[in-house]
Order: C-alpha cells, then sequence, then structure tokens
C-alpha cells in the first residue's frame, strides 16, 4: 500500500484538503494506485491541541510515507506567539526533518483565465515556467541568527549559507526538469554583491557541464524580478536559492491571475515529496465554503507525478481542472472586478473536476 498523510493544518487547508484527496480517491480506483491514507495535525490545530505545531510522531509517520498532502498553516490566532511556537515553524520544521530540499512551483497561465492576470493578456499569454526553489539552506536557516543589544543599540543578525553540494543537487533537479521541458534553465543570483552568488555561479556552471542538451542563462535577481512581469514567457525553469526563490515564485504565481491556482511541489532525494497549494491559509474565509480548492488539487497531480510515477493520472486530473474552467466556472478568487458572473464554492468546483474525470 502506497500511504499518504494528510495534513489539513489551518484556515482553508481542511476545506481545499477535502476536495484534493476526493480527487487523488478517485483517480486510484481508476487506476489501482493501492493508496492508503492517514490523518494528522500540523500548524495551529497542532499548537491548540499539543501544545506545538508540529509534534516527532507527525514527522515519523511522514517519514514512513511515500507522500504528504499539506492545506495551509497560520492565521491570526496565534501571531502574538513566540517566534519558535507559531504555526509556520510546523512547516519550516517538517522541511528540514524529511530533508526536502527542491521546492517546484509550476507557474502556468490557463487560457481560460488569461483575463484574470493583472498583466495585459498579450504579456502573459503563453506563459509556462516552473520555478525550483532550494529550500532547506540559505538564509532562513543559516548560523548565526540573533537579536542582542550591542552598545546600547538593538542589533540583528541572519546568516547565508550554501555549500556546493547543497547547490549542485538543486541544480540537478532544474535541468532534469528542463530537459522534459523546452530546454533551457535561468540561474537567479546576486553575484556582483554577494559570495555566495559567486559559489552558486560556479557550481552552476559545473553541473551545467553534464546538460549539454539544456540552455543555460544567468540573470540577476532584481533583473528578473521586472522581467517576470515585462516578458514572462521567456522563462522556462528557474533555479534559485531559498530567499530568492520564495519572493520570485510569488511574483510568477500572480502573473497567472490567482494565487489560487498554484500547486507546489517539495522533494526530497529518493521520490519522497511534500505537495501544498500556495496560496496560505486564507483565515478571512475559512469555513464559508468560498476557497478554491484547485491549487490543492493540482498538487495532488503533482504527486501522482513525483513520488507514484502516475504520470498519465495526472494529467487526466489538469485536464479536468482545465475542462471546468473552459466551461466557465469559477470561484470568487478568479472572478475580475466588475465582471458579471456566477460564483461556486469549494466544494462544488471539487464536484466538477470529479465529473470531468467521469467518476462522480
Amino acid at each position: 500500500m502506497n500511504r499518504i498523510v494528510v495534513l489539513p493544518g489551518d484556515g482553508i487547508g481542511p476545506e481545499v484538503t477535502t476536495q484534493a484527496r476526493r480527487v487523488l480517491e478517485a483517480v486510484d480506483q481508476r487506476h489501482g494506485l493501492e493508496l492508503g491514507f492517514e490523518e494528522e495535525l500540523i500548524g495551529g490545530v497542532s499548537i491548540d491541541a499539543h501544545g506545538t505545531p508540529l509534534r516527532d510522531e507527525v514527522v515519523a509517520l511522514c517519514r514512513e510515507s511515500k507522500a504528504v498532502m499539506l492545506g495551509a498553516v497560520g492565521g491570526p490566532k496565534w501571531d502574538d506567539m513566540s517566534v519558535d511556537l507559531r504555526p509556520e515553524k510546523g512547516l519550516l520544521g517538517i522541511r528540514k526533518a524529511l530533508g526536502l530540499f527542491a521546492n517546484l512551483r509550476p507557474a502556468q497561465v490557463f487560457p481560460a483565465l488569461i483575463g484574470a492576470s493583472a498583466l495585459r493578456p498579450e504579456v502573459v499569454e503563453g506563459t509556462d515556467m516552473l520555478v525550483v526553489r532550494e529550500l532547506t539552506g540559505g538564509i532562513y536557516f543559516g548560523e548565526p541568527k540573533h537579536i542582542s543589544r550591542e552598545e546600547g543599540k538593538r542589533r540583528a543578525v541572519n546568516s547565508m549559507v550554501y555549500d556546493e553540494e547543497e547547490i549542485a543537487r538543486i541544480s540537478r533537479v532544474a535541468f532534469e526538469s528542463a530537459r522534459i521541458r523546452r530546454k533551457h534553465v535561468t540561474h537567479v543570483h546576486k553575484a556582483n554583491v554577494l559570495e555566495v552568488s559567486q559559489l552558486w555561479m560556479e557550481v552552476v556552471d559545473e553541473v551545467a557541464k553534464d546538460y549539454a542538451d539544456v540552455e543555460l542563462a544567468h540573470q540577476l535577481v532584481d533583473s528578473c524580478a521586472m522581467l517576470l512581469v515585462k516578458e514572462p514567457r521567456r522563462f522556462d525553469v528557474i533555479v534559485t536559492g531559498n530567499l530568492f526563490g520564495d519572493i520570485l515564485s510569488d511574483e510568477a504565481a500572480m502573473i497567472t491571475g490567482s494565487l489560487g491556482m498554484l500547486p507546489s511541489a517539495s522533494l526530497a532525494e529518493g521520490g519522497m515529496g511534500l505537495y501544498e497549494p500556495v496560496h496560505g491559509s486564507a483565515p478571512d474565509i475559512a469555513g464559508q465554503d468560498l476557497a478554491n480548492p484547485l491549487a490543492a488539487i493540482l498538487s495532488v497531480a503533482m504527486l501522482l507525478e513525483h513520488s507514484l510515477d502516475a504520470a498519465e493520472a495526472a494529467g487526466e486530473i489538469r485536464d479536468a481542472a482545465a475542462a471546468v474552467l473552459a466551461d466557465g466556472h469559477r470561484t470568487g478568487d478568479l472572478v475580475l472586478e466588475g465582471e458579471a458572473r456566477e460564483t461556486i464554492g469549494c466544494r462544488a468546483m471539487g464536484d466538477l473536476v470529479l465529473e470531468k474525470l467521469g467518476t462522480r
């Protein structure tokens, strides 16, 4: 049996994860994937129940699983807690504990949603990129880090740290991904001022020698941010460190029109992965059946592809989601301001995807 651990988390996490699980169970019946599910707590709900955002027992269960489905973590209820106990620590902790070093965030413009982007249709049409972000190193984890008082002033320190092995393995993920896409990798850096980026440049160039069929370009992070909104179609695969990847992947996401459409995969060596929508917990609409489940559903497609080697089933899910949108169905986040269009809820969107799959 292929065990899938489900971590619904906080806010709209349980709502969207429920729909994603329904879709995964449906394709399991069609393709005989032999899936088994276990549900656990993470984030704020885990703090409320156990006093910690991530228990050791949950980590152990995830390590023994084939993949992890995550909803979202965080919310204003826990904003006043100490940094070490906030819900987000659960997410960072599980990434580190499972060795999830590679974050893959596709940003594709669905033809039916081209008008939802803040950019002109002729700018975003045809955009289809993949941001490959290093996830367990860099400034979020580097030591030393502290806040101190020196000579009567408060002083804060964070350290951006990478070694050549960390850079090489994330670079290989990017080049392998490019090989099955359009065969182009853009490495994003700040080598004009950062020694860490200078090492990235050297190592990425070294790895590129093993991928003669893939074109490599280096791009400063500030100019990349500009080009993402000016010429998004030029990018195929972007590879970068934790901090730059965090920022650029959200920028790329908004090009598509809604964070509610963006899936992600965080992968360890060997195929184990954690799959989650990019949109966050959205506590203002939680429990109201207003959330868009498509990012979570598309995250399930990535789970099938990367952790279960079920590309055909993954393609069926993506085709079903695209067909629902092409029929004109929208959750509230996908409707333009001033547009007169009826909207549907989270459950109804899940129902429609299942109908397109022919399994409802």
